[in-house]
């Protein structure tokens, strides 16, 4: 058996539909907060390093071992095994737990982890240890500017730039 199909139902559908606009929400304000960094930090961490041309630039002596864990961190951090990487770096961590390059490199290992607040602590640890001057401590504080911004805190993050600048010592002019 059918039902008839009152012909009001059309014109109600239609005013229904037609309501829906009259409840529309705002769109969600804007987040007022800096932008989260979309490009390479450990890539501009590294340049920072390079960049940094001082009269000063310190290398430990290392120990075969450390070495050969470095190398194949590195090898695994080309092929995108981060979490190897990391692994490896602990590892020769254990082996030398003062090494400030060691810090850095794991540091920089916790940038492409995405766990920016260890990356930060070790950055400071290396620093600490290290020279503080050269392309290492160029390097320390570029991480830390870096981890300051995706922390959205962009007055940490240049006062951090400011560090990586008094990272230099020129050499004496020769003429």
């Amino acid at each position: 058996m059918r039902y008839p199909v009152p012909r009001s139902l059309p014109l109600l559908a239609a005013g229904a539909l037609a309501g829906c606009g009259m409840f529309a929400t705002t769109p969600p304000p804007a987040d007022p907060r800096p932008p989260l960094p979309t490009y390479d930090q450990v890539a501009a961490i590294r340049a920072a390093g390079d960049r940094e041309k001082s009269v000063i630039d310190v290398h430990a002596l290392r120990d075969p071992g450390v070495t050969a864990l470095q190398d194949a961190a590195k090898y695994d951090e080309q092929g995108g095994m981060y979490a190897a990487a990391a692994g490896k770096l602990d590892q020769a961590l254990k082996l030398s737990p003062d090494s400030p390059d060691l810090l850095q490199e794991r540091a920089e290992m916790a940038v492409r982890l995405k766990d920016f607040s260890a990356a930060e602590r070790l950055a400071h640890r290396s620093w600490s240890l290290g020279p503080r001057l050269g392309p290492l401590c160029a390097r320390n504080w570029q991480t830390i500017a870096e981890m300051r911004l995706q922390a959205r805190d962009p007055a940490g993050a240049e006062t951090a730039r400011k560090w990586v600048g008094q990272c230099h010592k020129p050499g004496v002019p020769r003429y």
